[in-house]
């Protein structure tokens, strides 16, 4: 058995020094970039797509008109209009495919990656970069994260999507009691 204390002092370690990484100018531009949106719509593959959800649920509380693409009640993105995308890789075909998809109908787009240089995230209008191992990058290294696979990246995705709902609570002056009126209450 491993040391649970142990192995998670070094697991958010690294979460920590990741979230220390990140452009500040970048997430102050995905702020603006979902504070200015007229609809948000969010998408991620595998647990990389929890995330989003996670992430969808937090700006609907902030009373933005989020949605996670898949879900039957989507609307149509257009002009004024934000496609945010998860691909810490840097490309994922389903991304791409959206990414163009969104663009042509004149919507903002917005990748979340570990990979700057990816074809997913370079063909995005704004790039957040989360500086954390990946599945791709998981093997071959010396220095790999305590963690497997790719859930550094995802755990960074948490906590730094936490992070950027608090700047836009901050910027579209939101209290914990106007989110929490929106929380549903079918639970």
């Amino acid at each position: 058995m491993i040391d649970i204390a142990e192995v998670g002092a070094k697991a958010t370690s690294e979460i920590a020094r990741s979230l220390a990484q990140i452009d500040e100018d970048a997430a102050a531009r995905a702020v603006a970039m979902c504070a200015d949106a007229r609809r948000i719509a969010l998408y991620g593959v595998g647990r990389e797509g929890l995330m989003m959800k996670g992430f969808a649920m937090r700006l609907f509380h902030l009373g933005l008109d989020a949605h996670v693409v898949g879900d039957m009640t989507t609307p149509p993105l257009g002009e004024g209009d934000l496609l945010i995308v998860s691909a810490g890789p840097g490309y994922f075909s389903t991304v791409s495919a959206l990414v163009a998809t969104a663009r042509a109908a004149g919507a903002k787009t917005l990748c979340i990656t570990a990979q700057a240089d990816g074809g997913s995230a370079r063909a995005c209008d704004a790039v957040l970069v989360l500086p954390a191992q990946t599945m791709a990058d998981d093997t071959g290294h010396e220095a790999t994260s305590t963690l497997p696979m790719g859930s550094l990246f995802e755990g960074v995705e948490y906590v730094a999507f936490e992070l950027l709902v608090l700047a836009l609570k901050e910027r579209l002056g939101e209290s914990a009691e106007t989110m929490r009126a929106r929380h549903t209450n079918l639970e």
